[in-house]
């Protein structure tokens, strides 16, 4: 009789990632992937002490051979029965050329192949970003080359281009549309495999990183935000982890291809509410 367990994968070692699993992968075996392998460490290290079966694994998204051999080393141990993507970069964090190929690209490249190889039944979320919400909509064609352009191309279309970028909140926003347009795309793929894939777009939720911020030079913004949304607050990655907890089990298996804001109502009252910029 076979030991193997099935795996669940989650790559970008945080808060949320971590709040995620901790809610479904019970008698599972958990690849915590990350850039940072001291990332992935220590967020392994808090699941193992909390009786879960984590081993830690450094990948870096933007590299479709290091996904690979995050998959190849997870299918030794068991079929992928879940995927969680939580990792990303931040707009004060780098680079616009960098943000788009880690949010944007390494995105797209980690859906299609973990489309690949996910068990039938399977199911998988990706966080997104209300950030995602606050651009302009853009032409239908726009949100289809967005959807369907394949992966290794994606960076050269032209509205990705540079110097068609403004800076790393546009990276940032463009990305997060990309993301809800990939997860349209790949759920019809992935539900040739009988598998599910939906994607979260969060608000503002409290983690270290996040704690950095609203502390930081724009604390101002961000106490303006929370006084202003219809919540009053910020979120918590738990408040996260129920809504994907709805879609990576039985309950949610209706659901598919779709996008999921949690953000307090904030994307609400930046349209039609108190958080609408000032006209100029």
């Amino acid at each position: 009789m076979s030991t193997k367990k099935d795996v669940i994968v989650l790559t970008g070692a945080g808060q949320l990632g971590m709040a995620i699993v901790r809610r479904m992968a019970y008698g599972d075996k958990i690849f915590v992937a990350d850039w940072k392998l001291e990332n992935a460490q220590a967020i392994t290290k808090t699941l193992v002490e909390a009786g879960f079966d984590a081993v830690p694994f450094k990948t870096d998204i933007s590299s479709r051979a290091s996904i690979l051999e995050l998959i190849a080393a997870a299918q030794k141990e068991g079929e992928i029965a879940m995927f969680v993507n939580a990792a990303g970069l931040s707009p004060s964090q780098s680079t616009k050329e960098h943000i788009l190929a880690v949010d944007l690209y390494g995105t797209a490249v980690l859906l299609e192949e973990f489309g690949k190889v996910i068990k039938p039944g399977g199911t998988a979320v990706t966080i997104s970003s209300q950030s995602g919400y606050r651009m302009p909509a853009l032409t239908a064609e726009e949100d289809r080359l967005l959807a369907t352009t394949p992966t290794e191309e994606l960076l050269n279309l032209e509205m990705l281009k540079p110097e068609n970028i403004k800076d790393t909140l546009h990276a940032y926003q463009m990305s997060k549309r990309c993301n809800g347009k990939r997860v349209m795309a790949e759920a019809v793929k992935w539900g040739e495999r009988g598998a599910r894939v939906n994607a979260i777009s969060p608000g503002i939720i409290i983690t270290p990183l996040a704690m950095d911020e609203i502390n930081g030079l724009h604390a101002e913004f961000y106490r303006n935000m929370f006084a202003k949304s219809p919540a009053g607050r910020p979120g918590m990655a738990d408040e996260v982890a129920n809504v994907a907890e709805l879609l990576l089990s039985e309950k949610g298996a209706f659901i598919t291809g779709s996008d999921f804001l949690i953000d307090g109502g904030a994307t609400a009252s930046y349209f039609y509410g108190p958080l609408q910029p000032e006209k100029k």
